[in-house]
């Protein structure tokens, strides 16, 4: 019986479709007698529905082997489409943490959004969110791959820019856009180009042509670094990382998902397409490059802000950019293990640090302090969510580390310096929100702040609970090392790294002698951190000077050039057409006379040529 729901298990997409669509009557106020809640309350219902039936799908497939479904889509000439479901633990593994993590934030908006008049909006672009990831979980397919990032792109356009009536909110989804759109069209080009050369888009056929495919260099070159365009904008790397911090104008319910699962979207591809970067050893290094640069910087930028939200940002970018590193070193399975401790972990911060702003109308850190004895649920629950994050055992997230550390150690002492780099930082920052939030003295925003709704501290509670219990899961999964093998430096190194900058920062932020904020010496390289490394002045003067300056001049040759050129033409055809109408006489002969004199002046200039060249004696 079980074997059904594994063989249905296209519908868990369509679940957060029909709920979606049965919103649709609340959305324009058709329905208004009973409010905006009862479409909040369906896709609540479909979520929950798409959850059991993966659930029980990962219980027909649990150790079996992979199987794959397969719809055709398109059959024109020599081109076939089709629609690949791939059936494995993973796949609907990642199905359960997708519709698990969005029923807790659907639930979790019912209190944060309980004044909101546009429930049914928002829980249907949340439906879209859910049921794009859930078909992007289940694709073998590279190019509906990509069709169904379009539409994440789309969805997460419309979730930043829920409350329109807002110039940050448009300004914040104008730029995730555009950022996206950017890796989007490089990631079009290299799908197109790679079906010629592969003749297949089929992930499990691309590992297979890979292995033994001979292509010139060049060509892998470029094809693997357009691949790679598309999840480093959808990962928030730089230098396309703009975009994450201002989607944090959105929803903080659609920030719960958006920064644990859907910026994981472009890692889960760069996964996929591991083998394809195995035929270019430079898109390798460019990734792993790229991620450790993010890793670093975003952790630096995490620790130098003021405002929470953007803090956590950060903080995600600088986790992706560790995926980037895993998948650019081939350990596939390591980055898959990093993104699932990740999300549950930054899952929690987020839901913690919203229930806060939502009580305190304030995202400012340094009007925070003392709430530990107020809110020691939503406290304990942050503790637990930054455990996870980094490396401190016997939480997931040090088992994660300790994994790739191990296998770096092997291959680069560099990057296994840039990983614990990135660990410290982010013990750092975490450590530093927790301490100028819950600790030192109550302060005037914070002199009345009790733990907030049942809706918004039960998820956050629920999902603290499951973290607490990703160990045992890993050690289900066979993903734990054998306690005879672990490498005890490795593991001292790893501990260390986060001991280290969790005791810096507690040292710093709960000490009373330490004026706040604390301001570095010297400021501008403050400055230089918090200002987001003048990335987006960089981008100022350099880009959007140039683009500046094109659209001027092709402005001005438009004008003065094209139209000057169009205005002529009718202008002269005016002043002949007023001409004409004075030689209207009536008369006959006066009009054969114009023709006349008019045939000859088109014959003499179209024979002057001619007759120029005529020697007479």
């Amino acid at each position: 019986m079980l074997d059904t729901f594994s063989q249905s298990i296209w519908l868990v997409p369509c679940y957060a479709l029909i709920g979606a669509v049965l919103a649709i009557p609340w959305s324009p106020g058709i329905i208004r007698q009973t409010g905006p809640r009862p479409s909040g309350y369906i896709n609540l219902l479909m979520t929950l529905i798409a959850f059991v039936h993966s659930l029980l799908a990962l219980l027909a497939v649990w150790q079996q082997p992979i199987q794959n479904l397969s719809f055709n889509w398109l059959h024109a000439a020599n081109l076939s489409i089709s629609y690949e479901i791939q059936l494995s633990v993973v796949n609907i593994g990642a199905l359960l943490v997708i519709t698990g993590l969005n029923f807790a934030a659907q639930v979790y908006a019912v209190g944060y959004l309980e004044m909101d008049w546009g429930w049914a909006r928002f829980y249907s672009l949340m439906a879209l969110f859910e049921a794009g990831m859930c078909a992007l979980a289940l694709c073998n397919s590279l190019f509906f791959s990509y069709v169904i990032l379009e539409i994440l792109t789309l969805g997460t356009y419309l979730l930043i820019g829920f409350w329109f009536n807002q110039s940050l909110v448009v300004t914040g989804a104008r730029d995730a856009f555009l950022t996206k759109r950017i890796g989007d069209l490089i990631l079009l080009m290299a799908v197109v180009a790679l079906l010629p050369l592969a003749g297949t888009w089929n992930f499990d056929e691309l590992a297979k042509w890979a292995a033994t495919a001979k292509i010139d260099p060049t060509v892998a070159n470029l094809l693997c670094l357009a691949l790679l365009a598309g999840p480093l904008a959808k990962c928030a790397q730089f230098p396309l990382h703009l975009w994450l911090d201002e989607a944090m104008e959105g929803p903080m319910p659609a920030t719960i998902i958006r920064n644990s699962i859907v910026v994981s979207t472009g890692a889960w591809l760069l996964v996929k397409l591991q083998p394809l970067f195995e035929l270019s050893p430079l898109a390798r290094t460019v990734m792993i490059t790229i991620g450790s640069v993010t890793a670093i910087g975003a952790g630096l930028i995490a620790i130098a802000q003021i405002d929470v939200k953007r803090s956590i940002s950060y903080s995600a970018s600088a986790y992706m950019g560790l995926a980037f590193v895993a998948v650019g070193t081939g350990q596939g399975q390591t980055a898959l293990t990093l993104l699932f401790t990740y999300a549950i972990g930054i899952a929690i911060l987020v839901m913690s640090i919203g229930s806060i702003v939502l009580n305190n109308i304030s995202q400012d850190l340094s009007q925070y302090g003392g709430l530990w004895s107020r809110r020691p649920v939503t406290g304990l629950s942050y503790l637990i969510g930054a455990a996870t994050l980094v490396a401190l055992p016997p939480f997931g997230g040090f088992w994660v580390l300790y994994k790739m550390v191990n296998n770096l150690s092997h291959i680069s002492p560099l990057l296994v310096f840039v990983v614990l780099l990135v660990n410290a930082l982010t013990a750092f920052s975490t450590t530093r929100e927790f301490c100028m939030i819950f600790g030192g003295k109550p302060k005037q925003m914070t002199v009345r702040s009790p733990e907030g709704l049942w809706a918004v501290v039960l998820p956050t509670t629920i999902t603290a609970g499951f973290a607490l219990h990703i160990p045992i899961l890993l050690w289900k999964w066979n993903l734990l090392p054998d306690w005879g093998t672990i490498n005890l430096a490795v593991a001292g190194l790893v501990v260390g790294s986060t001991l280290v900058g969790c005791l810096a920062s507690a040292s710093i932020y709960l000490n009373d002698k330490i004026n706040k904020p604390v301001v570095l010496k010297p400021k501008a390289l403050q400055d230089f951190f918090a200002y987001d490394l003048y990335t987006a002045k960089l981008y100022k003067n350099t880009i959007v000077l140039v683009v500046g300056f094109v659209s001027q001049v092709v402005a001005w040759f438009d004008r003065f050039i094209i139209d000057g050129a169009v205005n002529f033409v009718g202008l002269v055809t005016v002043f002949s057409g007023q001409s004409l109408k004075y030689n209207v006489t009536g008369q006959t002969q006066f009009y054969f006379l114009t023709i006349v004199l008019g045939i000859g002046f088109l014959v003499t200039v179209i024979g002057w040529p001619i007759l120029s060249n005529l020697s007479f004696p």
